[in-house]
């Protein structure tokens, strides 16, 4: 039963990404996204650890410390912000440090951030809660300024202007440049 309602959980997720992209005149990116959630590694773990109201991966974090999926899905996934941290070639603390990412996958992350927030809100979903989420993260992600900037600028643009005026300005302004 489990199994049945992470499939349920995870496809409208991705329908609903699909839409924000498609919207966006993102195509390919709409059909690919999150493809990687329907391998065993991933659904498996999604199917063990579903609850309907949060992430999986949270569960099987807390359960053994860390989240084999994530690991996987995050490697796999260019719209995911961790996907974009390499070796750092200068003197950085850690040997770590963000990339930019190309805009068509901050687009993509925007759109997934939207989804992620109206499936886990559900009809209580407002176009604040995005941002909302974005800020209440106990650390600062690890991200290139010039990407949070872009995200925060966007999620902000949707909180004030809503889904429609921000979709339009990804497509026609930011995505045309």
């Amino acid at each position: 039963m489990k199994a049945w309602q992470h499939f349920k959980t995870i496809t409208y997720h991705k329908y609903l990404v699909m839409k924000g992209c498609f919207a966006a005149g993102l195509y390919w990116q709409g059909i690919c996204h999150d493809l990687s959630k329907y391998s065993p590694t991933e659904f498996r773990v999604g199917a063990k650890y579903y609850q309907g109201n949060r992430s999986p991966n949270n569960a099987e974090r807390e359960d053994i410390g860390y989240s084999s999926a994530w690991l996987h899905h995050k490697g796999r996934n260019k719209h995911h912000y961790e996907y974009w941290i390499d070796y750092s070639t200068r003197d950085v603390p850690g040997g770590m440090a963000p990339v930019e990412m190309p805009v068509k996958y901050v687009a993509e992350m925007l759109m997934d951030r939207i989804a992620a927030s109206k499936v886990y809100n559900g009809k209580n979903y407002k176009d604040s809660d995005p941002l909302t989420y974005f800020h209440s993260a106990k650390e600062p992600p690890i991200m290139h300024p010039k990407t949070k900037e872009l995200l925060e600028k966007l999620l902000l643009m949707l909180a004030e202007k809503g889904e429609k005026e921000t979709f339009a300005y990804v497509k026609n302004e930011l995505l045309k440049k």
